[in-house]
């Protein structure tokens, strides 16, 4: 648990995963950059960006973006996420993954319990947004877990149908929209 929902009230605390022991969740700064597209290069589902993209969002986009951190500091998963411009109480959740060696252990939902509280601590935040191939069970199942823990309906569209793609065999993106959230 952070310290924002450590703050939280109990009926409230009980709607966040824990963090898995050993493990810390905190905000990445640059030097997260090169592990976080190894992550997500290693995940084999991700869409992977370029290893500058990476470092770029570190930089830039470290208050909506969270990493979890083993016992020696070492970046062990990691969540990347924004502010829509036109929105500014939605969160839009770009990528999530996990090392392999930390995954069954419900490292993705303290993480994205552990965003959301961060985020939600310096801002109305009404709803979480993301996008979600048909193949990709497991962000599904991790979408709709969290929905279910703080009480939130799920709405679902295809945002970007495979077509508009210009890289053959991409899946459509299913926009995800969570809320509304009560933090």
């Amino acid at each position: 648990m952070t310290a924002a929902q450590a703050d939280l009230p109990t009926d409230l605390q009980a709607k966040f995963q824990k963090m898995p022991e050993g493990l810390q969740l905190d905000g990445p700064d640059v030097a997260d950059g090169a592990a976080i597209w190894r992550i997500a290069r290693d995940s084999k589902v991700l869409d992977l960006n370029s290893s500058y993209s990476y470092l770029l969002w570190c930089r830039d986009f470290a208050a909506t973006s969270v990493v979890a951190r083993d016992a020696d500091g070492e970046t062990v998963g990691f969540i990347t996420g924004y502010i829509r411009p036109e929105h500014p109480d939605v969160l839009m959740v770009w990528q999530v993954a996990v090392d392999h060696g930390q995954r069954g252990r419900g490292l993705a939902g303290a993480l994205l319990d552990g965003l959301t509280s961060k985020v939600a601590a310096g801002r109305t935040l009404s709803r979480i947004e993301t996008t979600i191939a048909p193949s990709n069970t497991a962000s599904e199942r991790l979408f709709l877990s969290y929905a279910r823990r703080h009480g939130a309906s799920v709405e679902r569209k295809v945002l970007f149908d495979a077509g508009i793609f210009p890289d053959d065999g991409h899946e459509p993106e299913v926009l995800y929209r969570i809320g509304p959230l009560d933090h």
